[in-house]
């Protein structure tokens, strides 16, 4: 066992040869594909796809920069009238990668940073001036799933699911998910999919609960996602926020939920948990950083 101050332990580590241990650490940092997000544009349309299917689309810093700055650049691009948000299959996207959003530094400038990345990631959507449409082709997970609710609609392939393990992890709603959740599902499914039963709507079910607009035969996602659009156009759609909240509201809520989330991710079961999982997983750099966190959070939770 790895054991903290206090008696705590992490967990038991496998027997693993100094071999297996490079192997697993370079497997922590491997490098990213160079097109992160890919861009093609039809008819005023633009169409980002996220593009990192061996980490399953996961949003590390690289794919979060590279999102942001697709766009950004459909943003301010005058031919493109509308987006279309989509993963290169087997997922959409498995949500924030922890092990590569985190760095060894001292925890007041972590929860700094915490706070100032979540807000700005979902700002990125808050703030999107153009009609933007989450075509989700496979399994979503976390802040892919909020941040999609921030679009203007989501169209699902019938290989979608949608996962808000927020309260497994230990952590709170984020993307505005505490607001526009019990909004637009109703506040007895909203604490099905954000609390502690952790409900994993499919496709299907998505559309039963008003989550998503359509589902659709997977090998026809991006062609009725298109067709959408192009629609939008036509229509001379602007940029809409679901849910009665305003621009404004939400923009308070993201930065409520931000502060909420540093302060659970500093938190004792946070980090012990993280520890925990990254351990089984072989993570082992990430994990012994969590658990650093985690056995000297009584000293400097203390500090000024």
């Amino acid at each position: 066992m790895i054991a903290a101050p206090g008696g705590v332990e992490v967990a038991d580590p496998p027997s693993s040869s100094p071999e297996r241990l490079v192997r697993d650490f370079a497997a922590d940092s491997e490098p990213m594909p160079t097109d992160l997000i890919l861009r093609t544009f039809h008819d005023g349309v633009t169409t980002l796809t996220m593009n990192n299917p061996r980490r399953l689309n996961g949003w590390t810093l690289d794919m979060l920069d590279a999102l942001r700055e697709a766009m950004s650049a459909a943003a301010a691009d005058p031919a493109t009238k509308a987006v279309i948000l989509t993963g290169t299959d087997p997922y959409y996207s498995a949500g924030v990668n922890l092990g590569s959003t985190v760095a060894l530094m001292h925890p007041k400038k972590l929860r700094a940073m915490i706070i100032e990345h979540n807000e700005r990631l979902f700002r990125s959507f808050l703030d999107f001036p153009k009609p933007i449409l989450a075509a989700v082709n496979g399994p979503a997970i976390g802040a892919c799933v909020t941040s999609a609710v921030l679009c203007d609609a989501i169209l699902a392939s019938e290989r979608a699911t949608f996962s808000t393990p927020f309260a497994r992890l230990a952590v709170p709603p984020e993307g505005c998910s505490s607001v526009l959740f019990p909004d637009l599902l109703g506040r007895e499914t909203a604490a099905r999919i954000l609390g502690e039963e952790g409900w994993v709507p499919s496709a299907a079910e998505a559309l039963e609960i008003g989550l998503v607009e359509r589902v659709v035969p997977h090998g026809q996602l991006l062609e009725e996602a298109q067709e959408l659009a192009e629609r939008w156009i036509a229509e001379g759609r602007r940029r809409t926020l679901r849910g009665a909240t305003t621009h404004e509201g939400l923009i308070a809520v993201n930065q409520r939920e931000s502060v909420q989330v540093a302060e659970a991710f500093l938190a004792r079961p946070f980090l012990v948990g993280q520890a925990k999982a990254l351990w089984n997983k072989k993570k082992r750099r990430t994990a012994l950083f969590f658990a650093t966190l985690w056995a000297t959070q009584p000293l400097w939770s203390r500090i000024p």
